[in-house]
């Protein structure tokens, strides 16, 4: 499968000519997503991105790190960060940003090594794509996580995206189980990727699951649009 997400990251970084990613999603239809956000410095960062490199603790994996700018941040601030993802074009950006502790895989097919903080932004819990297979990933969290570890990760409640029945109900398309199943394409440069799904997950269903697979599930903070951060804790 041809990889446009990194290609794009790597024209940008190169100085090639470059184009934003266009992308189509079944609840937003047609947007783009700025290259130049995908390289943001700290300040630059929402704060619930801020708040959770700050709570960040010993070693770290950033798990679909993408340019990497919150690995970048982690390895200038004296942590020992691995940037993890499936886009060899993202790795190859990371490694020529200079983070030093890299791996090209997706975070299923990883193993062998533990971490004090698994870390997931900009939507991270979005690569699980279906509610039903949240439950495989939380399990493999467990495998990746020291001891006294912890999972931080951010994601939206979407249910406003939705249009509203007359008698206060939501309208949900009936080919997917859950609100949040977001189908998605990506393309750049005429290229188009085939359609994937992105979760976007409301607190309420993540601490039940989290809770029912052995995790305490705090809610650390809240954004100004239906966003929040989440810290998940194995329980003792």
């Amino acid at each position: 499968m041809e990889d446009i997400f990194g290609k794009a990251l790597l024209d940008y970084l190169e100085g090639n000519d470059w184009k934003n990613i266009k992308t189509h999603s079944s609840v937003a239809g047609k947007d783009v997503m700025p290259l130049s956000y995908l390289f943001r410095a700290f300040e630059e960062m929402p704060l619930l991105e801020q708040k959770a490199l700050e709570l960040c603790k010993g070693s770290v994996l950033d798990i679909g790190c993408g340019a990497g700018p919150h690995s970048l941040w982690l390895q200038n601030h004296g942590f020992k960060v691995t940037a993890l993802d499936s886009s060899k074009g993202a790795i190859d950006t990371c490694r020529s940003l200079g983070i030093e502790k890299t791996v090209h895989c997706g975070v299923l097919d990883y193993s062998g090594t533990t971490f004090d903080t698994l870390l997931l932004l900009m939507n991270g819990i979005g690569i699980v794509g279906r509610l039903a297979l949240l439950v495989t990933y939380l399990e493999h969290f467990k495998k990746l996580l020291n001891p006294g570890g912890q999972v931080l990760m951010d994601s939206s409640n979407i249910i406003y995206m939705y249009e509203e029945d007359d008698d206060g109900g939501v309208w949900i398309p009936g080919d997917r189980d859950y609100y949040g199943e977001v189908e998605f394409t990506m393309e750049y440069k005429g290229q188009k990727s085939p359609s994937f799904y992105w979760l976007y997950l409301d607190f309420n269903t993540l601490e039940n699951a989290a809770m029912a697979h052995g995790f305490t599930c705090d809610l650390v903070s809240q954004g100004e649009h239906y966003d929040y951060l989440a810290r998940l804790t194995l329980k003792k």
